[in-house]
C-alpha cells in the first residue's frame, strides 16, 4: 500500500506547481495586466515595477494554492483512470477512501502551508503594494482617499475624550495630513481645537506633530502656536497608522488573524467602526481558516470525481476544475454579501462552501465505492 501512497503523490505533485504557475499567471493577468501595463506607458521604472510584482504575488499565490489542488488531484486520478490503475487497485483489495487517503494527506499539509502563507507572508506584502500603488497613483504624495473620523477614548474611564478628523492618510509615509482634533473635558464641553498640517506616526502609537499646528481654545481665548511638543490640553492618539488606515480599508489581505481580530475588538470598542465594516472583518478572520480548508476540500473532491470507468483526456479535468473553482467562488461571494447585511454570522458563511464542498465529496466517495 505504501507503493500506491508513493504512485499518487508521485502523481499529483508536477500537476500542482504547473497549477500554482497557471492560475497564479491567469489571476496575475485578469486582475493587475491594466495597471501594470498603465505604469509601463507612464515610464514607471523597472525596478519599481518588479517591486511592485513582487509584493502582489503573495495575494495571488495563496489563492492558486487550493485551485492547484483540485486540477492536480482531477488531472492526476484522471490518468490513474485511463491507464487502469484505479482498477488493479481495487482488485488488490484497496477501498476509494484508502487510495484516496494520500491525496488526504498531501492535501492537508497543502492546506497547512497555505493557512500559514496567507496569515504571515501576504498581510505585509498586500499592505506595502497598496500603500505603493497608492502613493504612485497620487504622484508620490501617499495614499489620498476618503477623510477619516473617529473618537478618541479615555482606556480607563471609557468617555470620549476627543474627535480627530484627517483629510488624509499617507501609510507608504506613514503620516496623517489636515487633521484637526476637537478635545472634550468630562462632561463632554468641548475644550480646545488643535489644527496640524501633518501628524507622523512612529511607533507604539507614537504621534508627532510635523511643521507646526494652531491650538485654538473653544472659549475663544489667545491661540497658541504648537511646534512638535504635544499639547498638555490634547489627548494622546492611541491609535497606529495600520488602525487610522483600517477605518476606510476594506482589503481583507492586509491584515493577519491576530490584526483582524484586534482591529474588530478596536471597532466595537470606540465605535470607529461601522457595523457593515466589522462583519466584513469578521468575515476576513474566519475565511484565513476557510481558503486554507478549501485546499483539502478540492484536493479530496478532485480525487474522488477524477476515478472514472471511461477513458478521459486531461481536457476534461481542465474544464471539471475550471467549473467546480467557478462554482465555489460565486457561492463564496454570496456568503460574503450574506455576512455584511447580517444575514448569516460570519463564520457560518465563511465555513458554508467549506462543508458543502466535504459533503459532496463525501456522497461521490460512498458512490464510487458502492
Amino acid at each position: 500500500m505504501r507503493q500506491v501512497d508513493r504512485l499518487v503523490i508521485k502523481e499529483m505533485i508536477g500537476p500542482w506547481v504547473f497549477g500554482v504557475a497557471m492560475f497564479s499567471s491567469l489571476l496575475m493577468a485578469a486582475t493587475y495586466l491594466n495597471k501594470i501595463a498603465e505604469y509601463v506607458v507612464r515610464g514607471l521604472s523597472p525596478a519599481l515595477l518588479l517591486k511592485i510584482i513582487v509584493l502582489l504575488m503573495p495575494a495571488i499565490l495563496a489563492k492558486t494554492f487550493a485551485m492547484a489542488m483540485l486540477l492536480s488531484a482531477l488531472l492526476a486520478f484522471g490518468r490513474l483512470s485511463s491507464d487502469s490503475e484505479i482498477i488493479a487497485m481495487r482488485a488488490a483489495g484497496a477501498s476509494i477512501p484508502r487510495i484516496v487517503r494520500p491525496v488526504m494527506v498531501f492535501a492537508f499539509v497543502i492546506a497547512v502551508i497555505t493557512f500559514f502563507f496567507n496569515d504571515q507572508v501576504v498581510p505585509p506584502a498586500a499592505a506595502k503594494s497598496r500603500a505603493l500603488v497608492m502613493s504612485i497613483d497620487s504622484g508620490g504624495q501617499g495614499k489620498k482617499g476618503e477623510p477619516v473620523s473617529f473618537p478618541i477614548y479615555d482606556d480607563g474611564t471609557k468617555k470620549i475624550q476627543a474627535q480627530l478628523v484627517a483629510q488624509e492618510v499617507d501609510v507608504l509615509h506613514r503620516k496623517m495630513h489636515n487633521v484637526t482634533i476637537i478635545a472634550y473635558d468630562k462632561d463632554g464641553k468641548k475644550t480646545f481645537y488643535l489644527d496640524c498640517a501633518e501628524m507622523e506616526y512612529h511607533d507604539k502609537q507614537n504621534w508627532t506633530i510635523s511643521n507646526g499646528a494652531t491650538l485654538i481654545p473653544a472659549s475663544g481665548g489667545r491661540i497658541i502656536k504648537v511646534s512638535e511638543a504635544w499639547p498638555a490640553g490634547i489627548p494622546k492618539l492611541n491609535k497606529s497608522i495600520e488602525d487610522v488606515d483600517a477605518v476606510n480599508n476594506n482589503e481583507l489581505d492586509d491584515y493577519s488573524m491576530a490584526e483582524t481580530k484586534h482591529k474588530i475588538e478596536m471597532g466595537r470598542r470606540d465605535g470607529s467602526l461601522k457595523p457593515e465594516k466589522i462583519h466584513n472583518l469578521e468575515y476576513g478572520y474566519w475565511n484565513k481558516i476557510s481558503v486554507a480548508l478549501a485546499a483539502f476540500v478540492f484536493g479530496v473532491l478532485g480525487a474522488v470525481l477524477g476515478i472514472r470507468n471511461q477513458r478521459t483526456g486531461s481536457a476534461t479535468g481542465f474544464a471539471l476544475a475550471i467549473g467546480i473553482i467557478f462554482g465555489y467562488f460565486t457561492l463564496a461571494n454570496f456568503m460574503n454579501v450574506w455576512a455584511l447585511n447580517g444575514v448569516l454570522p460570519a463564520w457560518a458563511a465563511s465555513f458554508a462552501p467549506i462543508l458543502i464542498g466535504l459533503i459532496i465529496a463525501g456522497f461521490v466517495m460512498w458512490r464510487r465505492n458502492s
